[in-house]
């Protein structure tokens, strides 16, 4: 360029060549001026290309007239073939207009402002990539305008990271529902709108009926595939406008906005319930299960976030105990149940501090010789204000706060002891059934040994007690009990299975472990009279112990005429309040005697 320069000076002296002189030293310092642009040009051009980021220069028109390595690798091009050419020469149509959009915009930018934009395109290998670019004008010294900058960056593991992210941190990373967190964010976003548009909005809670036993039966990996199965089918019966979520567990929760009629969410509701009632085939099992759906209403029946999606839960286990597969709208005897079930939650912590828990005993029959040498103990809580509590209510909230097992040790040493007067009152062979919860097998605080020593401070044998368990605590005792069940055998103790058939029977586990006893659920024995199907249960169950060489006790005999076909049947033991109720220790003696 500056012999260009020296070219024109010449002609504009009208000399082929400049003449010593005068003339000499200024053309020497133009020499030294472009020599040093030459150099500056080279270390730009050596900067620039040792960027990894994506440089390149255009003119106002969109031409491009230079660029980096970087930039030409990335469009698969030399930057000989990208000079003088435009973005509709060398991508799509769409992306060279929105390319040229963006242009645009920096180009009517004052100098020294930049423009950033961040767009996702494809690459020369098919895949999709996140490119942050920094536009700025350029112009002469005189202000004229030639053209733009531009520098771009790859960010696409950045973002894809970013993604992973928000995610991980809004969506359950079992089922790929909104979680609890990004779902409450949701609501309150949904409740803004209800508000200001004067709809209405429902929100649902959904809880599964019976997972927990799915999960003891079939174990967690079942269990997990199946919400995700469950997680679909909800998802497919949800209207487009509707937001579904996993709150944890087993619970979900749907929030229908733009509510016009609420018979919409009821039909809703029922679909899912439909859905969810069908089979699922899970890991080559075949499961069945229902949800019971819980109802609350914006404006109805709250109007704050908490207050609805704490009024559904209640709505929903309003469900549950009312019979499960259904839903249930919120009303304020659900608010009064609620409040009940909190405060005995709470008077439940005091309970055994205060000495309101007291055991009684029922006696059980030997159907053979009509002699009493057992009974079972059965747990009373004697509420200072509410009076006698029965387990069936209690027992569920000392489970799930994990108060049951100091509840249980409580229990086994009143037991004992009782045995031990039993044993020298009535009859030296005098032993008692307890009831041990799940809970106790699954607690790390739960210690058999601590069972044990209360025996051996007695100097009671271990067949003296018959460990009641239900059929959940087998089936699952390789994962949470088998050491503390095996401990138990060696002990000496005797084991029956509580409320045989009602729960997830598998017949397998009656031959892995040694059981003593099976008992029939009252349930069965009721309507033994009037039901002819529950009267053949009664028979297979009698004829399939025996065979297995276990005996069967059935419980909740009321009457002379279940008491005579339960006998014609076979049973070996019975217990139900035609014989005795059940009585506090200190009228156990004398009950005993009067049965004898």
């Amino acid at each position: 360029m500056h012999q260009l320069l020296i070219r024109q000076l010449q002609q504009h002296l009208g000399q082929e060549a400049v003449p010593e002189g005068p003339w000499q030293p200024l053309m020497e310092a133009v020499d030294r001026h472009y020599a040093t642009i030459d150099q500056a040009q080279l270390l730009l051009r050596g900067v620039m290309d040792a960027s990894p980021d994506l440089i390149c220069f255009k003119s106002a028109g969109g031409v491009y007239q230079g660029c980096n390595t970087a930039f030409a690798a990335h469009l698969g091009l030399s930057e000989s073939a990208l000079v003088g050419k435009s973005d509709v020469d060398i991508a799509i149509e769409e992306t060279a207009a929105a390319v040229r959009a963006l242009d645009e915009q920096a180009l009517h930018l004052a100098a020294g402002e930049q423009h950033f934009s961040e767009r996702w395109s494809g690459d020369l290998h098919g895949n999709q990539v996140c490119i942050e670019t920094l536009r700025t004008p350029y112009f002469d010294v005189t202000g004229r305008l030639l053209g733009l900058i531009a520098i771009g960056r790859d960010v696409t593991e950045r973002r894809l990271a970013a993604q992973t992210l928000q995610r991980q941190a809004n969506m359950d990373g079992l089922t790929e529902l909104p979680n609890r967190r990004f779902f409450a964010e949701r609501l309150a976003h949904e409740l803004k709108l209800a508000q200001r548009s004067k709809l209405s909005l429902a929100l649902m809670v959904i809880g599964l009926d019976k997972f927990k036993e799915v999960n003891e039966l079939l174990g967690h990996d079942v269990g997990d595939a199946l919400l995700v199965q469950v997680a679909r089918r909800i998802q497919d019966v949800v209207r487009e406008t509707d937001v579904a979520a996993r709150l944890g567990g087993d619970e979900f929760a749907v929030v229908t906005p733009n509510l016009h009629d609420i018979t919409d969410v009821e039909r809703i509701a029922q679909n899912i319930i439909r859905r969810l009632a069908e089979p699922f085939s899970v890991l080559g099992e075949t499961v069945q299960i229902s949800a019971s759906v819980g109802i609350a209403l914006y404006p109805i029946n709250a109007k704050e976030q908490e207050d609805l999606l704490k009024n559904a839960s209640q709505a929903m286990f309003f469900a549950k105990s009312s019979g499960r597969n259904r839903f249930s709208h919120y009303m304020f005897a659900l608010q009064e149940a609620a409040t009940h079930r909190t405060r005995l939650t709470r008077d439940l912590r005091r309970a055994m501090d205060v000495k309101q828990f007291e055991v009684y005993y029922q006696p059980i029959i030997d159907l053979r010789t009509g002699l009493v040498r057992k009974a079972e103990a059965l747990l009373r809580w004697n509420h200072d204000g509410r009076g006698q509590i029965m387990p069936k209510e209690f027992i569920p909230l000392a489970e799930d706060n994990g108060a049951i097992v100091e509840i249980g040790d409580w229990v086994f040493r009143e037991a004992a002891q009782q045995v031990k007067a039993m044993r020298a009152s009535f009859h030296p062979d005098f032993g008692i059934s307890v009831n041990a919860s799940p809970v106790q097998f699954r607690s790390s605080r739960a210690s058999v040994t601590n069972w044990f020593a209360i025996l051996a401070e007695l100097d009671l044998p271990g067949d003296s007690i018959t460990l009641e368990l239900t059929e959940g605590v087998l089936l699952k005792a390789e994962e949470f009990g088998s050491a503390k069940l095996q401990a138990f055998r060696d002990a000496g103790f005797q084991v029956a299975i509580d409320d045989f058939g009602t729960g997830y029977s598998s017949l397998s586990y009656l031959k892995r472990f040694d059981v003593d006893f099976l008992k029939i659920d009252h349930s069965f024995v009721r309507d033994l009279e009037t039901d002819p199907g529950d009267k053949v249960l009664c028979e297979a169950i009698i004829v399939m112990a025996h065979k297995l060489g276990l005996k069967v006790v059935a419980e909740g005999i009321e009457t002379p005429a279940q008491l005579a076909l339960l006998t014609e049947a076979g049973c070996d033991y019975a217990q139900g309040f035609l014989f005795a109720k059940p009585v506090p220790a200190s009228a156990l003696l004398h009950t005993l005697q009067q049965l004898r």
